[in-house]
């Protein structure tokens, strides 16, 4: 046998079966389309659960002057003691930008590309530290968690200051601030 007839023998084997890549990549993106589907009608699915929820509070036109500012992200809104029971309704389930704002009148939420929303100071429960919220976790004491009330709900709302050494005078001040509003309602 000579070499021209065993080269001629050999074949090589196909380097690329075309139609079977391009239908695994096509399923690929069909699940992935599915499974981004399902995921934005559960989103949907739990707005209209939580469609009850009374509309957001709008800040009034004359809040006061400022306690305390802090800038920093929006990390959602939960119902008050369950960190994974995300609200959407109304917007709260959006993360973001934040610009708070404590008034002697309530506290001023400023999300940019988000709905902005007021906390009238007679409807603040509480303030504390804690590790998450939604989804979202953090340090031990990283992010400020506010409780208040909205309609009949007690809402936790997360929020993480761009300086998080700012987050123990929050919870001091709101605590102070809660405690005087119902002791004067009383």
């Amino acid at each position: 046998m000579t070499l021209f007839e065993l080269a001629a023998e050999q074949k090589s084997a196909e380097v690329t079966d075309w139609a079977a890549r391009l239908g695994w990549v096509a399923g690929l993106l069909l699940l992935i389309a599915l499974v981004y589907w399902l995921m934005r009608q559960g989103w949907t699915w739990r707005g209209s659960l939580q469609s009850g929820l009374p509309d957001l509070p709008a800040a009034p036109d004359a809040p006061g002057g400022a306690r305390l500012t802090m800038s920093g992200r929006y990390h959602g809104s939960t119902t008050a003691g369950q960190w994974l029971d995300r609200i959407v309704a109304h917007g709260l389930g959006a993360r973001s930008r934040v610009e708070l704002t404590l008034t002697d009148q309530g506290l001023e939420v400023v999300r940019p590309g988000a709905r902005d929303f007021f906390v009238p100071a007679g409807r603040l429960r509480g303030a504390r530290l804690d590790k998450g919220i939604a989804g979202k976790v953090l340090t031990e004491g990283g992010l400020l968690v506010v409780t208040w009330e909205h309609g009949d709900t007690l809402i936790d709302s997360g929020f993480r200051s761009d300086r998080a050494a700012e987050h123990t005078t929050w919870v001091e001040t709101l605590t102070t601030m809660i405690t005087t509003t119902e002791g004067t309602a009383r």
